[in-house]
Order: C-alpha cells, then sequence, then structure tokens
C-alpha cells in the first residue's frame, strides 16, 4: 500500500530558518530587546516562534500580539529569500511519479501558500493547513486527524515529516508514524539525513 505524506515547511521543506530570525531579530531591535541568536533558534526549535514572543512580551510588559504582527510582516517581505531544502523538489516530484499524495500542517500562517506557489510545488500538494485553519496547535494531533478522517488516510501508512520534537510528539498523539530531520531513538520515528533518503524506505 502507497504511503501519504503529511509534511511539515519550516525547516522540513522550507529552508527558512534564517529569514525567520532574521524577522525576529528586526522585530527585537524595534522594541529595543535583547536578542540572541543562538538561543532565539534553539527555543523556536523546540517551541515555536509564538511562544517565544509570548515569553518575551511577558518578560518586557509588551503586548505578543502586537509582536507577532509585526514580526509577521518582517517575515513577509522575506518570502522570497526562502529557499527550498536540499533535495525538497526532487522528492516531491518522486512522489509525484509514484502516485503518493501529499499535504501540509505547520504553524506557519497563510503566507505559506504563496511562498509554496512561488516555489513552484504547491500543486504537490492535496491539502495545506497553517496555523490560521483554526486548529489547535502542535503537540495537539487536532489537525493531523481532521485530514486523516477527511480524506480516510490508513494510519499504519502516514507519516508526518518534520524537524522538531514537536513533530515528532504530534504524530505519536495522531496514531501515526514519524519521519525527522533532526530526532533520533524514538519509538514510530525515522530519522533521516537527507530528504531524498525517504526513497530508500519506500519502494512503491
Amino acid at each position: 500500500m502507497k504511503p501519504t505524506f503529511i509534511w511539515d515547511l519550516d525547516g522540513t521543506l522550507l529552508d527558512s530558518y534564517e529569514a525567520i530570525l532574521a524577522g525576529i531579530q528586526e522585530t527585537y531591535e524595534q522594541y529595543k530587546l535583547p536578542f540572541d541568536r543562538e538561543e532565539v533558534k534553539q527555543f523556536i526549535l523546540r517551541y515555536s516562534v509564538k511562544d517565544l514572543l509570548v515569553r518575551d512580551a511577558d518578560k518586557y510588559g509588551l503586548d505578543s500580539d502586537e509582536l507577532n504582527r509585526v514580526r509577521a510582516t518582517s517575515l513577509k517581505e522575506k518570502n522570497t529569500q526562502i529557499p527550498l531544502m536540499a533535495g525538497a523538489r526532487e522528492i516531491l516530484d518522486w512522489t509525484a511519479e509514484k502516485g503518493i499524495q501529499n499535504f501540509v500542517y505547520t504553524h506557519k500562517s497563510d503566507n505559506a501558500f504563496q511562498v509554496l506557489e512561488d516555489l513552484g510545488i504547491r500543486h504537490h500538494f492535496t491539502e495545506i493547513l497553517t496555523s490560521d485553519s483554526g486548529f489547535a496547535r502542535k503537540p495537539s494531533p487536532e489537525a493531523l486527524l481532521f485530514l486523516i478522517e477527511k480524506y480516510g488516510l490508513d494510519k499504519e501508512n502516514t507519516y508526518y515529516i518534520g524537524d522538531r520534537m514537536l513533530d515528532v510528539e504530534t504524530a505519536v498523539n495522531a496514531g501515526i508514524h514519524s519521519i525527522n530531520l533532526q530526532i533520533d531513538g524514538l519509538d514510530k520515528n525515522w530519522k533521516i539525513e537527507h530528504l531524498v533518503d525517504i526513497k530508500k524506505k519506500f519502494e512503491v
């Protein structure tokens, strides 16, 4: 039976962390907040940008929603700088050849649609769910379970592909498998070094 892939975007299909960090730094400079690039990067990898902004808004007496609006505007201006991860186009073209269905579930906002369109890969995805779709945030499985039910996906052959522990936890909570570019040593999770390694597991 063919697998089904549900993809995260940032750090998985999109090599976007530099643009994200630049957007956060620009926002912090505007509000004269300290910015430790490595600490911020590790925090958003473990949690999320939203959690970071809530943490620091609370710490410095600011409005996290306002911070996020400023950051989102800054990031939108940097969308054209976001490249694909190595092997992303190759693996998506391979799924098309093999008739493998792809979806997206990301914490990225609806600007993800334009980024994917600009990169010429939006057509690969049956449905794209973002942070603006109204589902509970990761590690809640709500969005994944919505796709599973809507499209009648077989959990044993459905994989959530990401780059953080949060993605692994989301997959496990949904009762599906995980493929991850960073996390190793966990049940129902397969660590890969490169996206094209996915081909080795699925000869369909």
